[in-house]
């Protein structure tokens, strides 16, 4: 449902879909396991039986993207995510019992996850349909309704995903809308059990502002200048095949994708050779390449020439890397790129890269490299390459990242029994498997007072008795 469209009240008709999906909630608060696993065999069957057809629609968004990445990239972990949640949700779902701390003794208590009711996911254009199922599955997973606004960056791929959701939910359980930037700021404000924001630090504010009216709990997932640290024991050429990779993949529009890379110093040409080679091997060519994909619109690329043409203002030295040598003009595509002698004036150094240029910062010893990451806002992903143990306790132990990889890039968010969220102005809260089971929750705290039980001993008048056991309870 496309609310941009001329002549919609957005308000009332978002109105109108949220009330839809309470009343149904109050209708069954508490579905069971059968209903639970049923809506995700149905978010399976949506994803299986339409995977051609969802990876063509997100090509043709981005002017092209590499059908096999999508395969890989947002199926494959959708499919996992969506399984994992079928296959544990009758453990996630039970009752969480234990006895009372000593003092209440002989009473119980329990901890039970209910569902929270209503759930709003605003998805980015990024990875649209990946980070529009992983938290359904949770969501779903809860026992909740949602509603989804996809990203109008990605119109294809919402009116397939606006089809898709009718065809295999009713729409009081799963409901998708597309639209404009207006109808992303009107769903914001609706007064959601919880909203889930994936985007941009800047619209995660507004997400937030706008949700407080509410006092709506949300988790965001924003982004940030995700550090590749090169350990001074590491092979440059080791760390560059994986670093490089992972930049590469949707042409580095990706949250986690490593933002600028630190190396010792005297190692940047190193690097640059060793990087080199890896496109030239991952990419032969890249203007016709199937397997390389576009930016996904005019404005980005053009943002993307604006960090490289600053930089290269201010003294920075730009390398694209084309093996092929050949002119992307008219492609919507932009090489992988490298950027030394950079400093902290170039834009592409404090704002968000989101795309596949890669700024070489030196360092002299792993000091500077860690004083360095934590000069900055904490970072939404961190990437160490190093053997030696004492290294590798040291970044983690004195830097603070929403997610860490070692020895590779990107990998954490494939698991599904690790959280998945940003810390500061990368985002707050977290989901993927249990954990996102847990925010789309309510894990409702409950005592169990027993017949006998000592209470009456701490009720007023206050005695003797009573000074003696406050007395003891304090030693």
């Amino acid at each position: 449902m496309d609310l941009s469209q001329p002549g919609t009240n957005v308000a009332a008709t978002l109105r109108e879909l949220f009330d839809r999906s309470r009343s149904a909630y109050a209708a069954a608060r508490m579905p069971g396991l059968q209903a639970r696993r049923d809506a995700l065999t149905q978010l399976d069957r949506l994803l299986t039986e339409n995977v051609d057809e969802i990876a063509a629609a997100i090509s043709a968004d981005f002017g092209n993207r590499s059908l096999h990445e999508t395969k890989l990239l947002e199926i494959f972990p959708s499919r996992t995510a969506v399984l994992d949640a079928k296959r544990h949700v009758k453990s996630w779902m039970k009752t969480r019992r234990s006895w009372a701390s000593i003092w209440f003794l002989p009473a119980r208590t329990e901890l039970r996850p209910q569902p929270l009711g209503v759930i709003g996911i605003i998805v980015p254009w990024n990875y649209p349909v990946f980070l529009a199922v992983a938290p359904l599955a949770g969501a779903l997973a809860a026992g909740n309704r949602v509603l989804i606004k996809m990203s109008e960056f990605t119109p294809k791929t919402g009116e397939l995903f606006v089809r898709l959701a009718a065809r295999y939910f009713s729409p009081d359980h799963v409901s998708v809308i597309t639209g404009d930037a207006d109808v992303a700021r009107e769903f914001s404000t609706l007064p959601f059990d919880h909203l889930l924001f994936t985007g941009s630090t800047e619209v995660g504010k507004h997400v937030m502002r706008a949700a407080a009216e509410n006092l709506t709990p949300v988790t965001l997932e924003l982004g940030g200048k995700s550090p590749a640290i090169i350990g001074p024991e590491c092979k440059i050429d080791e760390a560059a095949e994986k670093i490089l990779f992972g930049k590469c993949l949707n042409a580095g529009q990706t949250c986690i994708a490593p933002d600028y890379v630190l190396l010792p110093r005297a190692q940047e040409q190193a690097f640059a050779k060793a990087a080199q080679a890896v496109v030239a091997r991952l990419y032969p060519t890249l203007a016709k390449n199937p397997d390389y994909t576009s930016i996904v619109c005019p404005r980005h690329l053009e943002r993307l020439n604006g960090y490289l043409h600053d930089a290269a203002a201010r003294g920075a030295m730009v390398l694209p890397i084309s093996p092929a040598n050949e002119s992307l003009e008219g492609t919507q595509k932009i090489a992988p790129t490298l950027i030394a002698n950079v400093n902290d004036d170039m834009r592409v150094m404090h704002e968000e890269i989101f795309g596949p240029i890669l700024p070489l910062v030196p360092y002299d010893n792993l000091d500077q490299a860690i004083a360095y990451v934590n000069a900055r806002p904490r970072p939404l992903a961190l990437y160490y390459f190093g053997n030696f143990d004492d290294h590798i306790q040291r970044v983690l132990d004195e830097t603070v990242a929403g997610g860490v990889t070692i020895n590779d890039a990107l990998l954490h968010v494939s698991q599904d029994h690790l959280p998945f969220g940003g810390v500061g102005p990368s985002g707050m809260g977290s989901y993927h498997g249990k954990f996102g089971f847990d925010t789309f929750s309510k894990l409702k705290p409950i005592y169990h007072q027993p017949a006998l039980n000592g209470l009456h001993l701490f009720k007023p008048p206050y005695g003797k008795r009573f000074e003696s056991l406050i007395k003891f309870l304090l030693k």
